[in-house]
């Protein structure tokens, strides 16, 4: 049983303004549930149906049993799963990049799109991504879910692009409509790929930082692409 003062708390999470004041997320399904178990993350508390309860190993976890009904309440998706947690934020201030290719993202708006970008990346072994202030927040629910998990492989770093890139001792790379041809070019080790906004690419002030512009050459008439298929597209070409 959820108590009212419990429902209005998990519901507040699904705020941003929430999110950052008490340092919590929530996410939710059974797939990335059981993804953050695994993790270093820290999970606060888990609601879950008796279906899941059931399935699940819950001997370490505190877990309150649920209806579907108080589910439905509670979540914030529109077709709510059988089990949701609340989950302590992790912090990446400090993220350096390694030594092998890291994404730089510059104003990423759509949570969809991040949440594909991050599960792009963890499928080709990147493990770091930079991301502008203006980009979508990583515990956006929309991204937690879009990401399949994948969110807790990946390291993620919020602050001035300009900062890592202006000073940056590896190659910046920048996905651009006209720039060298990425089949001329072999995997990448350490440096920067940056990929710019959905609708306005790479911004003026951070061109500049780009020393390597490259591009997916097109064939067809479609005036450019989706973000996440971009980022896919390059990374399957450059990583090595």
């Amino acid at each position: 049983m959820v108590s009212k003062t419990e429902l209005k708390y998990i519901q507040s999470l699904c705020h941003k303004k929430q999110r950052r004041q008490d340092n919590n997320f929530i996410a939710e399904g059974a797939k990335i549930i059981d993804e953050i178990i695994k993790s270093k993350y820290k999970i606060t508390k888990i609601y879950a149906t008796q279906e899941w309860i059931e399935k699940f190993n819950t001997n370490n976890l505190s877990v309150t049993e649920v209806t579907p009904t108080e589910m439905e309440r509670m979540s914030c998706l529109q077709n709510p799963g059988n089990v949701l947690a609340i989950v302590e934020k992790n912090n990446n201030d400090d993220l350096l990049p390694n030594n092998q290719l890291n994404l730089v993202l510059d104003g990423i708006q759509d949570p969809g799109n991040l949440g594909t970008i991050i599960r792009i990346a963890d499928w080709f072994g990147v493990e770091n991504i930079f991301c502008s202030n203006d980009t979508v927040g990583l515990y956006n629910q929309k991204v937690i879910q879009s990401s399949m998990g994948s969110f807790v492989r990946v390291n993620m770093w919020y602050g001035n692009i300009e900062t890592i890139l202006k000073d940056s001792k590896i190659p910046v790379y920048g996905a651009v409509l006209n720039g060298k041809s990425m089949y001329e070019l072999s995997s990448l080790s350490a440096c920067f790929l940056v990929i710019g906004n959905e609708g306005n690419g790479i911004r003026n002030h951070i061109l500049p930082y780009i020393k390597h512009p490259i591009t997916i050459p097109k064939k067809g008439g479609a005036e450019s692409l989706n973000a996440a298929i971009a980022t896919g597209i390059l990374l399957s070409r450059l990583v090595g």
